[in-house]
């Protein structure tokens, strides 16, 4: 499949025999060599190189892409070409291509776009997501979603793969009629939040946007692909909701993949080494391994220990194992030391974390709870009820 990225046909081939093997595509949109990489390696079918995605990477929010802090073919070209390209080998990467930039000549552009290397290209940053009285004004001086359009023919022209964002059921039609390959319904900006009723409410809008839309779509040409992008689509389950009874063929996904995870994950990673800065620990470990450490320094290092590790899975005859001592002696020494057991001790110690970690940041509850060492939210909200007295949601909302 080396060669499929430069060739239109093969691409729609290798996409329509994922749809068959796997029932649904997946793309990301990339920001860097580190995010397609791995995209890639975790089967990943296609990636869009924009501008937002740079943006992300630089920590600043994804609607950057649409103001003029810089450039965006030029960003796009700039990272793409170098960290993208050399990097995926067996999926297509598409260019994240401005066509209402003043500053190129589009035909040439797209020319240009083909001979570095880029598989296809992706109408962004779109006018579409632009509405209102700055739209209008934007319209009368000519930036409009027809030079979009216009893009997608002449990269139809030239053998480029074509993802097109559409908004409407007129702009899905023409973008069929200029030869899109992929007909992509933005959703609009990717929002996050809880599965509350205010989100069911805004996936159903979304689904029956979308199915709108592609059932005009298969109108003109049922053989094209169909896929969703954005709004309140943002975790696996959104998405099968979006699949459930509908022709839709994949997802594309930006801050999912790139932001939400990156943040939550360094937020983690940080916390536990800040914590391991400890040499009290450390001295205790070299007393406890010369045989000289006492039983309040065995106690100490279990603590300690909780202290660093209460994210992870723990139990008591891990620790013995590592003190050298049997379980049930460590056990009877925990309970009389600090009067509750091991267990009970881990709990609250995990528990009165989580309540930290709620005081500061505004994080979902299922992500809380498998920071601090339950990966099942719902064990999760069952012990903070039982050992604080109401449910993780209450004691937030009080």
């Amino acid at each position: 499949m080396e060669k499929m990225l430069n060739n239109k046909y093969e691409i729609q081939h290798y996409l329509k025999n994922q749809i068959k093997k796997n029932r649904y595509l997946l793309g990301v949109a990339a920001g860097s060599g580190m995010t397609a990489k791995y995209a890639e390696q975790s089967g990943a079918d296609l990636i869009l190189a924009l501008s937002s995605g740079r943006f992300r990477q630089m920590g600043v929010s994804s609607l950057a892409g649409f103001l003029p802090y810089a450039n965006s073919n030029e960003v796009v070209m700039d990272f793409a070409y170098k960290e993208l390209i050399p990097m995926i080998k067996n999926i297509p990467v598409c260019f994240g291509l401005c066509a209402t930039d003043p500053t190129i000549k589009l035909d040439n552009y797209i020319d240009l776009i083909k001979d570095k290397g880029f598989a296809g290209i992706n109408n962004f940053p779109s006018v579409g997501l632009v509405d209102g009285l700055f739209r209008e004004a934007l319209e009368e001086q000519g930036i409009t979603y027809n030079k979009e359009i216009e893009a997608i023919r002449l990269a139809n022209e030239k053998e480029l793969f074509t993802v097109a964002f559409v908004f409407n059921e007129d702009q899905a039609i023409s973008m069929l009629e200029a030869g899109a390959d992929v007909i992509c319904v933005h959703l609009g900006l990717t929002k996050g939040g809880s599965l509350g009723a205010r989100k069911i409410l805004s996936l159903q809008s979304a689904k029956r946007m979308a199915v709108n839309i592609f059932n005009r779509c298969d109108e003109l040409n049922p053989n094209a692909i169909k896929m969703i992008y954005g709004g309140p689509v943002n975790k696996p389950i959104d998405v099968q909701f979006m699949y459930d009874d509908t022709n839709i063929m994949g997802y594309i996904g930006g801050s999912v993949f790139e932001r939400i995870p990156t943040e939550q994950a360094l937020v983690h990673v940080t916390r536990s080494f800040k914590q391991t800065n400890d040499f009290q620990f450390d001295e205790l470990i070299v007393k406890i391994i010369d045989g000289i450490g006492s039983q309040d320094d065995y106690i100490d290092f279990i603590k300690k220990y909780i202290a660093l590790h209460y994210m992870d899975e723990i139990t008591l005859n891990e620790i013995a194992e590592i003190l050298n001592l049997s379980r049930s002696y460590l056990s009877t020494l925990f309970k009389k030391e600090v009067g509750i057991s091991f267990t009970q001790y881990l709990i609250n110690f995990r528990l009165n974390r989580a309540i930290e970690i709620l005081k500061l940041e505004n994080l979902p509850l299922n992500s809380v709870a498998e920071m601090v060492g339950y990966p099942d939210y719902t064990q999760f909200s069952k012990i903070f009820k039982k050992y604080k007295g109401v449910s993780p949601k209450y004691y937030i909302k009080k």
